[in-house]
């Protein structure tokens, strides 16, 4: 997760990795994350998770899932985590 310092914007990235364990996909994704806030000037909040992906990335293949417990109704949930307002996204 990144910020863009005066903008009050933040980034979230999906970036790949090749490694034998979870921790050595952070290490690598980490290391990106600190050159890629470095080469665009944001800021790296110091947030990175990992999902062992099963498929072979390719059409359809599920690169990351994220499960939340939460008691809110769909419509209240994806207002209060995924679409706010604030995001930057063309319309589909």
């Amino acid at each position: 997760m990144f910020r863009w310092t005066g903008r009050g914007t933040y980034e979230e990235r999906i970036t790949l990795w090749r490694a034998a364990s979870a921790a050595g996909a952070i290490a690598l994704a980490e290391a990106e994350a600190a050159g890629y806030a470095e080469d665009t000037g944001v800021e790296y909040t110091g947030l990175a998770q990992c999902y062992e992906a099963v498929d072979v990335p390719g059409p359809g293949a599920e690169v990351f899932s994220l499960l939340r417990d939460s008691p809110l109704e769909p419509d209240a949930y994806l207002d209060r985590y995924f679409d706010d307002g604030g995001e930057r996204q063309l319309p589909v």
